[in-house]
């Protein structure tokens, strides 16, 4: 037993030393979206849709990540029904916003609330 955990981290020594992998060498990007703050004040489940099909659902204090090709990508954000009550949507399809996505880059977004309904607002990495 010592041996074979002995040998698991001499293992793991051995990938530590390897160099990181190069963001040039990417033909993707990565898109974080964010509801870590409470800037929207429900306890309703938010659904992330990229180009019109449901990607995630995030409640609060949550958050998700993509790696998306590089190009234009369409956003939207709606209530998803729920248990919770007051959490079914409207019959209004929410406004899509568009994001440009380079090759190796990361983009963060966090939900925010205006007048017209949630939005994506661009978001500092943190790191």
């Amino acid at each position: 037993m010592r041996w074979s955990a002995l040998g698991l981290f001499g293992l793991l020594s051995l990938f530590a030393a390897v160099p990181q992998v190069q963001a040039a060498g990417e033909d993707y990007a990565v898109l974080i979206i964010s509801r870590e703050r409470l800037e929207v004040a429900t306890s309703c489940e938010i659904g992330v849709y990229i180009q019109d099909q449901l990607s995630a659902r995030l409640f609060q204090e949550q958050s998700t990540s993509f790696n998306l090709p590089p190009g234009k990508v369409s956003l939207r954000l709606k209530l998803l029904p729920g248990q919770a009550p007051g959490c079914n949507p409207g019959m209004l399809a929410p406004g899509s916003q568009e994001i440009k996505l380079q090759a190796g880059e990361i983009q963060k977004y966090r939900i925010a609330m205006a007048q017209d309904g949630m939005y994506l607002k661009r978001a500092d990495l943190g790191y």
